[in-house]
Order: structure tokens, then C-alpha cells, then sequence
């Protein structure tokens, strides 16, 4: 089921491909924002823990939640990516973005 063009939010995540560029709403790069402080303040926390000479366990667990709290940042911008920058470029006869984004899955994964 094709969109029409004027159903694309004006916010989209990208703009063209000669400006490759971010738009996100205020609300979103708040919440990402929020959301990547809070892993600098997790990724000092687990240095501190290994200043600290902390079980390996207790880090390992900490560094686990870390990488979740990436992964939850990486879901939301895959998302806004998929539903407006990649949706765009194909309704623009752009298919490019496909093989792209295939290949940003990929980066995830390998993660």
C-alpha cells in the first residue's frame, strides 16, 4: 500500500541525497537525547566499577544494560529512518536506499 507524498510527515528523518541530514522533532532528539546521557552516565558508571575493582560479574551486567540502552536508541532512529527517510527516497524512484539500509541492518546485527 504506496503512501501519497502529501501523507509524509513534514519532520522527515533525512532530507535529500545531496544533503544527507537528520530531522527529528524536538520530542524525539529530547528522548534520545535523554536516553543517550543516561548511557554516558552508565558507561562512567561501569569505569568506575572497574577503578573499583568490582566483581566481573556485576560489570559484565552493568555493560549488558548499557548495550540495551544503545540498542533502544538504535531501534528508535532505525525506525523514524524506515517510516520517513527510506519510504520517501523510494517514492522518489530512489531503490538505492534498500541495498543501504540492508547494509545498516547488517551493522546492527553484527553487534
Amino acid at each position: 500500500m504506496a503512501m501519497e507524498m502529501d501523507q509524509i510527515p513534514e519532520e522527515s528523518c533525512c532530507e535529500s541525497t545531496m544533503n544527507r541530514k537528520s530531522h527529528h522533532s524536538e520530542q524525539v532528539k529530547k528522548n534520545l537525547v535523554t536516553r543517550l546521557n543516561r548511557v554516558e552516565g552508565q558507561i562512567r558508571g561501569i569505569k568506575g566499577l572497574i577503578e573499583k575493582d568490582t566483581y566481573c560479574d556485576d560489570v559484565i551486567t552493568q555493560i549488558s544494560a548499557t548495550q540495551a540502552a544503545l540498542n533502544s536508541v538504535a531501534k528508535i532512529l532505525l525506525e523514524g529512518h524506515m517510516k520517513n527517510c527510506v519510504v520517501e527516497r523510494i517514492q522518489e524512484g530512489d531503490f538505492d536506499v534498500l541495498d543501504e539500509f540492508l547494509i545498516t541492518i547488517q551493522k546492527l546485527m553484527k553487534k
